[in-house]
Order: structure tokens, then C-alpha cells, then sequence
């Protein structure tokens, strides 16, 4: 299973991750700021640990982040856009 989400940022940009037991490469959403808006450009998580909610959960933590932190959220990413859509009461959060 996966490790607590943890993220990191370098200048206008950066990741939420997490290490992922068995694989040999971390799960992550990067994501890109411009105009004070975060873009969330790709989500991966290792062909092994899908299906398990790590995605959901990498999305789950860049939306508290938005909520807390005051900025929106622009789901350039596929996975990022299903999940917005999925969820209506996170639409004051969508860029």
C-alpha cells in the first residue's frame, strides 16, 4: 500500500507523492502554477498499485491545500478533470 501523501514545491511548481511498497517508482501529481492558479498536470500511479484509491487520494490532498491555502485548482490532468466532475461541491475550487 501507499505511504502517507507528501508534497514539495520548487518555485512555481511541484508534486504531491507518495512511496508506494513494491514499485519501483513513486505515485504523483505534478502540478504548475501560473496566474495564481494550480495546474494540475498529471497524476501516475505504478501499473501494481492501481485501482487502490492513491490517485483519489493524491487529489484529495492538493484539494485541502486549495482550501487552506485560498488558490484554484485547473485539472489539465484527465484524472484530475473526472474527479472535479464527479464532484459538483468542489466546483468553487476549479479554476
Amino acid at each position: 500500500m501507499a505511504d502517507e501523501i507528501r508534497s514539495e514545491t520548487s518555485g512555481d511548481s511541484g508534486r504531491y507523492f507518495t512511496s508506494v511498497e513494491g514499485a519501483s517508482r513513486e505515485a504523483e501529481l505534478t502540478w504548475v502554477e501560473r496566474g495564481g492558479v494550480r495546474h494540475a498536470n498529471h497524476t501516475f500511479v505504478p501499473p501494481e498499485a492501481r485501482g487502490k484509491g492513491i490517485a483519489e487520494n493524491l487529489v484529495k490532498a492538493i484539494i485541502a491545500d486549495a482550501r487552506e491555502e485560498g488558490f484554484k485548482i485547473a485539472p489539465d490532468c484527465s484524472y484530475v478533470d473526472s474527479y472535479f466532475r464527479r464532484h459538483s461541491d468542489l466546483a468553487e475550487l476549479r479554476a
